[in-house]
């Protein structure tokens, strides 16, 4: 499924902007309606929810006109749909607005939010409960973590000022804290620095790994800070900033992070029922930069704190 750059001719409902798919030229396309294509391109859609998206307007041209369900198949053209999750599961945790003007808005996330919508959460995302909640439908997020992970996000009020904001994260001028709670390292050396090749896991689309040939692609320097019983609280200072990066390295290092789900092995996957009795002990502490805009030092530190993991309590069998 294609995305095009926003249309102004297509506005947000509810906070969440529509999905673009665009439709092959009349010469390639077997459809004569775009009902048919819809549910071709489609298919986890049933034919009678597109019929009733259809019907209430919620697919349009790309002049913003509402498509009837008897539409024509046009080929060459984009088409506009609005995204609906059905019984999306409630976040019950609060993102907090530690800072804004008029060029960004600096959230403090908590654990199990996602940043933007996808899969199956839409409202439940910090992306569409800022834009609704501040009035700001532009709102765009200059960077991501991971749903799992919890901390600070910034985002991009002006959108004639992302470009220049993405480039300082592309351009790695920005420095990135991260505070995690994992084993106590017993003859660890600190600070260590972690250089490795990652790549998407061989089978499961979901996790990265470390592959034993290519170059490096990924650094993290990992501080040790404290020590309770059997864990320890790390500094985690990511250089680069790959998918689940610091997740894998802290795994290579014999060093899982405290209520990791997915490395060392699945424990939830991606399509199971949520449960947000053990969150990731991941935090995205601080970040600083030299705003692109304003010139200004920019500096700001998530007011959360991450807890001692609590010992597991045997219960006693059954029967």
């Amino acid at each position: 499924m294609s995305r095009s750059p926003r249309s102004t001719s297509i506005p947000p409902r509810q906070g969440v902007s529509a999905s673009c798919v665009s439709l092959q030229p009349l010469t390639a396309a077997p459809w004569t309606t775009l009902l048919d294509f819809l549910c071709h391109r489609m298919p986890t859609v049933t034919r009678a929810d597109w019929v009733l998206r259809l019907a209430q307007g919620q697919v349009l041209a790309e002049n913003g006109d509402a498509l009837s369900p008897d539409a024509p198949y046009a080929g060459g053209t984009r088409v506009y749909y609005y995204r609906d999750v059905p019984d999306e599961t409630p976040i019950p945790f609060e993102e907090t607005v530690l800072y804004q003007d008029e060029h960004l808005v600096v959230a403090d996330k908590p654990h199990f939010l996602p940043v933007t919508p996808g899969g199956r959460y839409v409202q439940q995302s910090l992306l569409v409960r800022l834009q609704r909640r501040l009035g700001l439908p532009q709102l765009a997020p200059l960077h991501r973590i991971d749903r799992e992970t919890a901390g600070l996000v910034l985002l991009a009020v002006q959108p004639a000022e992302r470009g220049a904001y993405h480039a300082l994260f592309s351009g790695r001028t920005v420095e990135k804290t991260y505070e995690a709670i994992a084993p106590h390292a017993e003859h660890g050396v600190w600070p260590h620095t972690r250089c490795s090749h990652l790549t998407e896991h061989p089978t499961d689309f979901f996790r990265m790994c470390e592959a034993e040939h290519g170059a490096a692609n990924s650094e993290t320097t990992i501080h040790w800070l404290e020590r309770h019983g059997p864990w320890a609280r790390y500094r985690l200072l990511p250089r680069t900033g790959k998918r689940h990066q610091l997740r894998v390295h802290m795994m290579a290092l014999g060093l899982p992070i405290a209520g990791d789900q997915l490395y060392p092995q699945v424990l939830h996957g991606p399509d199971d029922e949520e449960s947000f009795e053990r969150p990731l002990c991941l935090l995205a502490q601080a970040i600083a930069f030299t705003d692109p805009v304003t010139g200004e030092a920019r500096r700001f530190e998530s007011r959360r704190r991450l807890d001692w993991p609590i010992p597991a309590v045997d219960r006693p069998a059954s029967g």
